[in-house]
This record gives structure tokens, C-alpha cells and sequence, in this order.
């Protein structure tokens, strides 16, 4: 016997998206069709072509 009540699967909202390269559902970035959370963007930004101006 269970405790408690499995959570549905989420069709929409904010917890659908996911980070494409490591799975994380914080800060995920979708502009520009990006859908990466910010610690990947930072890694990947570069080599992607995104410049940083400061």
C-alpha cells in the first residue's frame, strides 16, 4: 500500500519545460528557441556566437 498519490504527468505550465542538454527545469532560457537552463547557456554562449558587452 502506498502513502501517497503519484503526481500526474504535466502537459503544460512551466514543469514541461526542460533543459535540452542536462534535464534541469530552473531558469530554462526559450528564447530564440534556446530551451537551456542558464548554467548551460553560460557554458555554451561563446561557441554559439553570443557575445558578452561588460
Amino acid at each position: 500500500m502506498t502513502k501517497y498519490v503519484q503526481p500526474r504527468e504535466r502537459k503544460y505550465g512551466k514543469a514541461v519545460i526542460k533543459c535540452q542538454r542536462c534535464g534541469s527545469r530552473k531558469g530554462v532560457i526559450r528564447r530564440y528557441n534556446l530551451y537551456l537552463c542558464r548554467q548551460c547557456f553560460r557554458e555554451l554562449a561563446y561557441e554559439m556566437g553570443f557575445k558578452k558587452y561588460s
